[in-house]
This record gives structure tokens, C-alpha cells and sequence, in this order.
């Protein structure tokens, strides 16, 4: 059954990662939530750190909307799911408007997402070193995809008053609106470290320093333009009915460990699974349960203390070795190896539930993926095929002796699968892949 849903809703973009998508997203978020309204923030693509800092600045837990990782009509009705108890949805893009998983079509872009959700796309742009150019830009932009409706632009790192009028006077001649701007300083810097932007908890900003920002803002005009979005039309059956309860899961969840996308969490408890969260920096003993699941996160970081804490990781080897289900993701994978070894090349002990040795280094790998698994496993049977997303700066010392994964239409293999552990680089959703979810609640139980 479909249903109409009439949300008010606006994307942020920009022309380029970097333009400040995540300050101008946080700080209309903490001034709409300031006004007494409940804000629903939402990250276009599968990044896990800019979301923290939605998600403090709008005080609700913000959700990825994945074009590549959840099919389409799953993104709209969770959308939905969430924007149905919102005053209004605020959606961060993910790197330029139209940059998505290929340069020859919109594909997994804050375009195709803002067409999917009939949103209104306010653009981004750093005005910096720039006056009469910025209307250039958003004019390009406008023209490039004219069925987008572009309502307008908020300029980023403007120098002073007098900056911007100059660039809102250029706008005006194009017909573009211009929605204010945030001045050019260090206050709402947000830093950067080799992941992305450093999490939300670790770098908190004084919601004083929100509210001096959004002066400069045109905040009615904003929801004017949010509330002016036409209804959305969800698929009421897209999501799978709740089961009951059967199994408990332990999640990973510290410093070291805490990517995990709410939707996929919300997946396996629709699949009957109980979270218990544990920490493998400060534990000594893991929680009663059937399973344990190991997300992304900052290993490296923290692989002294992981280490030091020999009684977790002796823990998790014995219960590897019961046969119970051991899911590793990234930085998971990387704890459940045998070794971990830093930039500087100090090596460090992990777990050894696998044979792995993970080290870093300066090189990124990152990108969407689509995979065939090769041996059965907690998640997915033999032949399966699954979607994924990597993005790390470390790598195996060593080819696995039992790849988990071949490439779809390749030969590159990838992770580890024996029995019922699984371990592998490939961050995956549950919500996009709901049958994961119910193999691994069926496997735990």
C-alpha cells in the first residue's frame, strides 16, 4: 500500500567536498531546534562522521540515505519512517551535487537522492577569495539539471558584511537567491583527520557559538522553501514486519568502534535480535549473547589499549572458537587479525580469531562495491551477491588464506570467511539488505 507523505525537507549541497556542508547543515539544524522545532537530519551516502555532527547540533539521531547500498524505494520509506515525526528534515549531500559512484551519470548523487525525495537542494558555496563568480557557479549549477529544483544558495567563509553583498548583488542578476552566509573564522572550523572530520564527541562546539552563526542566516526563508516541497510517495511494505525477539547480539561500541548506521542496527532488532553493546577498550568479560559484531571505527588509534587489554581479546578468541558468529567490518576486521601495525611501523596484537596482519598506510581505498560471497557465512550463503562501501588506509600484509569475497565481474578477492567467522573491509547495510540481517539473528540464535 502507498501512502503520500507531505514533510517539509531540504538538501544541502555544494559544488565540492569541503565547502562546508556539515557546519551550514549543524548550525540551520541548532537554530530551527533552538526555535522549539524537532529537527530530522539526514547524511546522504555512507560516510559515519559527519553525521555526529547532525546529530548534535539537531538533537536526533542522523540516518545515511544511501543511493547505492539501500534500493529505492527502502531509502524512501525510511526516510519517511523518520520525517513523518519531524517539523522538518535537514539532508547533508555527500561531496558535489552530481558527484556519485560514476562521472557519466547522476547515480548514487545528492542529485538522484533530492529527485527521489521531491526536496528543494539550497547549494553550498565557499565564497572565499570569490565575489561575482559565486553567481557564476550558481547559475552552472542551476542550468546543469534544470528538473532539480535549486532554490537557492548559503555562502560559506564569507570575509565580512561588505563580501557579501557583493556576491548577493551578483545572485540577484542570475535570479538566484541567496539564503545568508556564515562568516569566514575559526570558531565553527570543524577538524580533519585521516577518515574525515573528526567525530562530534571528540570536538564539541558551544551551541552559543550555533547561534551567533545562523544571525546571518535567512531561516524563515529556508522553511518557507522546506515546507514548498511536493508529497513524496512511500511503499508502505518496503520494511519488514518486526519479529520476535530470539537472539542477543553484542556490538562493539567505543572510541574504537562506533560506525554503524542506525537503520542497520534498527534491521537486525526488526530481525529479532536484542544489542548489547560491550567495549573491547575497557571490558574484561563480553556480555551473555549469541554473536559478536565488530563495526568500523578507529583501531588504530586506540591499538595500544586494545592491546593492553588482553582479558577482551582472549575473550573474543575463545568465543570465536565455540563457533558461535564473529562479524568483523574495516576496523573490525582489523582487531580480529593477528596484528596491527601503525604508520611507524610498531606492531601491535590484536585478537587472532583470523590469520590477518592489517598495517597502515598513506594511501585511501575508497568506493562503492558490489561482491560475491565465496564461502557461506554469518550473513550471506555461497554465491550471494552484496554491496558494500570501503574506506580505509590500511591494508593486508598478506593475501588471505580464505577470501570471503570475489568482485563482481572480476578476480579481485577480498575478507576472510571460515566457519563462522567473517571478516571484511566492506562496510554493508542491513536496512538495503534485510536478508543479512535475518541470517545473522538466525545464525546467533
Amino acid at each position: 500500500m502507498t501512502t503520500l507523505l507531505s514533510a517539509p525537507r531540504l538538501v544541502f549541497s555544494a559544488p565540492s567536498s569541503g565547502s562546508g556542508k556539515t557546519t551550514v547543515t549543524s548550525v540551520v539544524a541548532a537554530a530551527l531546534r533552538a526555535r522549539g522545532l524537532s529537527v530530522a537530519p539526514f547524511k546522504a551516502g555512507p560516510d559515519y562522521l559527519d553525521p555526529t555532527h547532525l546529530e548534535r547540533a539537531a538533537g536526533a539521531a542522523a540516518r545515511n540515505l544511501d543511493g547505492f547500498l539501500l534500493p529505492p524505494r527502502t531509502l524512501e520509506a525510511l526516510f519517511a519512517r523518520t520525517a513523518s515525526k519531524a517539523d522538518v528534515s535537514l539532508i547533508e549531500g555527500v561531496m558535489g551535487l552530481f558527484d556519485g559512484r560514476d562521472a557519466a551519470s547522476d547515480e548514487a548523487s545528492t542529485a538522484e537522492l533530492a529527485r527521489r525525495l521531491r526536496a528543494p537542494v539550497v547549494l553550498v558555496i565557499d565564497a572565499w577569495g570569490a565575489a561575482r563568480s559565486v553567481a557564476a557557479t550558481a547559475l552552472g549549477f542551476r542550468n546543469f539539471a534544470p528538473d532539480l529544483e535549486l532554490v537557492g544558495v548559503i555562502l560559506n567563509r564569507v570575509g565580512s558584511g561588505r563580501h557579501a553583498h557583493m556576491c548577493e548583488t551578483a545572485l540577484e542578476q542570475v535570479g538566484v537567491r541567496s539564503f545568508g552566509y556564515l562568516e569566514r573564522g575559526s570558531t565553527l572550523a570543524l577538524p580533519e583527520r585521516h577518515l574525515g572530520l573528526v567525530g562530534a564527541l571528540e570536538h564539541p562546539l558551544d551551541p552559543a557559538v550555533f547561534a551567533r552563526a545562523a544571525a546571518t542566516l535567512d531561516l524563515e526563508g529556508l522553511l518557507e522553501a522546506a515546507h514548498a516541497a511536493g508529497p513524496l510517495e512511500v511503499d508502505g511494505a518496503a520494511l519488514p514486519l518486526p519479529r520476535p525477539r530470539r537472539a542477543r547480539i553484542g556490538v562493539a561500541w567505543d572510541e574504537a568502534f562506533h560506525f554503524y548506521y542506525p537503520d542497520a542496527l534498527e534491521a537486525l532488532e526488526a530481525a529479532g535480535a536484542e544489542l548489547v553493546r560491550f567495549s573491547p577498550l575497557r571490558d574484561a568479560a563480553l556480555p551473555e549473547v549469541g554473536a559478536l559484531y565488530f563495526g568500523g571505527g578507529y583501531p588504530e588509534l586506540h591499538a595500544a589499549a586494545l592491546e593492553a587489554n588482553r582479558t577482551l581479546r582472549a575473550a573474543v578468541r575463545d568465543f570465536a572458537a565455540t563457533g558461535r558468529p564473529v562479524v568483523g567490518e574495516c576496523g573490525g576486521l582489523m582487531y580480529l587479525g593477528r596484528s596491527l601495525s601503525d604508520p611507524q611501523g610498531q606492531v601491535f596484537e590484536m585478537t587472532g580469531v583470523t590469520p590477518l596482519r592489517s598495517r597502515m598506510t598513506g594511501r585511501l581505498t575508497l568506493g562503492y562495491r558490489e561482491v560475491v560471497a565465496l564461502h557461506d557465512s554469518p550473513l550471506a550463503q555461497a554465491g550471494q551477491t552484496l554491496r558494500g562501501h570501503e574506506f580505509h588506509y590500511s591494508v593486508l600484509e598478506d593475501p588471505s588464506p580464505r577470501p570471503a569475497y570475489r568482485a563482481a565481474g572480476g578476480q579481485q578477492l577480498e575478507g576472510y570467511a571460515s566457519g563462522s567467522v567473517l571478516a571484511s573491509y566492506l562496510h554493508l547495510h542491513f536496512a538495503g539488505a534485510p536478508d543479512l540481517a535475518r541470517r545473522f539473528v538466525e545464525t546467533a540464535s
